[in-house]
């Protein structure tokens, strides 16, 4: 299978998800078309995208002529007009787009983009509510959701491992968590392995189910 990473990438909608979206993926040397219907939008981002038009996106027409289906790879970052959204997502589809990502601002908005075949959903502002709850509320550093029931943690190691090699704290069978890897004050992180003796004032990252996950660290 061809790698498709470094394809060029269509963004529509330039608003703060949109255009932070395609600066990003520029800066990170990929080829981007921006879209938005706005003209003063794109003006202001002329300078920094070297690709942007001013298009309807709800209009088949326009993306053919910006060559839209020859894209592998599109994102649709509308996220305040949900019929924009849906009606541009579907003319992806049409074209024969066939990797479409699409913004979505509520659940029921995400199970209509998937309906009409957004092969990826992201709720950005969702997903980040959620991880700063969890931030909020509890001991953890960091919170990455990476599956509906598994997640990734960074926090402090519990007392129970402390100055205990990990391969003999039975942190699976016990918790049903595993440490993967583990930052020592001053150093860089390095993987863990069942060798490793953590100290207080280290830092780990824990995986696991998200349950097991959250009970293990407010437990600590």
């Amino acid at each position: 299978m061809a790698d498709r990473r470094n394809d060029p990438v269509v963004v529509i909608g330039m608003g703060r998800f949109g255009s932070a979206l395609a600066l990003e993926l520029a800066a990170r040397g990929t080829e981007v078309l921006a879209i938005d219907h706005r003209p003063k939008t794109v003006q202001a981002l002329a300078g920094r995208l070297t690709q942007i038009a001013v298009a309807d996106a709800t209009d088949l027409a326009a993306l053919r002529e910006l060559g839209v289906e020859n894209f592998y790879r599109a994102v649709v970052a509308i996220g305040g007009d949900l019929e924009a959204s849906i009606l541009a997502t579907s003319l992806l589809v049409e074209l024969d787009v066939e990797d479409i990502w699409a913004k979505a601002v509520t659940q029921q908005h995400k199970r209509i983009l998937e309906r009409v075949g957004a092969h990826h959903i992201v709720l950005p502002e969702h997903d980040m509510g959620e991880r700063v709850a969890h931030l909020v509320s509890g001991r953890m550093l960091d919170y990455v959701e990476v599956d509906e029931d598994f997640a990734l943690v960074k926090t402090r190691p519990p007392k129970e491992i402390v100055g205990v090699p990990l391969g003999r704290t039975r942190l699976r069978s016990k918790h049903g968590v595993t440490v993967v890897c583990v930052k020592a004050t001053g150093e860089p992180f390095t993987y863990a392995t069942v060798d490793t003796v953590l100290q207080y004032g280290d830092i780990i990252v824990v995986a696991g189910p998200i349950a097991k996950v959250e009970r293990f660290v407010e437990n600590l």
